[in-house]
């Protein structure tokens, strides 16, 4: 079972969370700020951290920084602060992800579980969907039993963040900052360009996966049925 340690100097939000988050099987370890939740992490073995910003006595950025330097362990920032400049912030200090208060929270649940997926992925280094397999070591893609062929980077990752979250719909904001970082300055028109490779590349009959645009939002990988 899954351990999610949530810090937050609100109660009523660690209640919150903790009221969506239990009945979906995972354990939850409580802190009310960065210090405390130091003192959980170098007793407990936690799986994801999700992290408020404005804390006494340390902060979510400076919690977050702590993590990275010495747990291995997926990060999602939940805070009142909406501006992009608070966002940029905690992902260069290395969040995976970031929710604005007041949130959903079945976007939390999805959100966590995303996380987790995505983590247990990223640290096997393998994915393995329809006829397709990929070793994010080698940079490598197997189609249909064929000779593992090594892809240009920003092809592979663009497969990988895809095919790492089956069915989920990505942005194209959420596709350029992930792949080619915000400070990216050509548009998305690149980005449709790789989408096209990759269809190229991925024949549904022969890859058994299809990249589907969703229009006016980006783009879902899906299993061909």
């Amino acid at each position: 079972m899954n351990k999610i340690l949530v810090v937050d100097d609100e109660r009523h939000i660690r209640e919150l969370i903790k009221i969506f988050l239990e009945p979906e099987g995972f354990r939850f370890i409580e802190a009310a700020d960065g210090v405390e939740a130091l003192s959980v992490l170098d007793t407990e073995k936690i799986d994801l951290a999700i992290i408020d910003i404005l804390m006494p006595k340390m902060d979510g950025y400076s919690l977050c920084k702590e993590i990275r330097e010495y747990y291995d362990l997926p990060v999602l920032m939940v805070t009142a602060k909406s501006e992009t400049r608070d966002k940029v912030a905690g992902f260069d200090l290395g969040a995976d992800d970031y929710l604005t208060k007041p949130f959903d929270p079945q976007e939390l649940v999805a959100r966590v579980k995303a996380l987790m997926r995505r983590y247990e992925i990223n640290y096997s280094g393998h994915i393995e969907i329809g006829s397709v397999r990929m070793d994010r070591k080698a940079y490598t893609v197997t189609v249909a039993g064929n000779e593992p062929a090594t892809w240009p980077m920003k092809e592979f990752e663009l497969l990988f963040t895809l095919a790492g979250s089956p069915g989920r719909t990505f942005s194209r904001e959420a596709l350029i900052e992930s792949i080619w970082g915000f400070d990216f300055e050509g548009n998305e028109r690149t980005l449709d360009v790789h989408i096209g490779r990759l269809r190229d590349k991925l024949p549904e009959g022969k890859s058994g996966i299809r990249i589907r645009t969703i229009r006016g939002v980006g783009y879902r990988l899906e299993t061909a049925s």
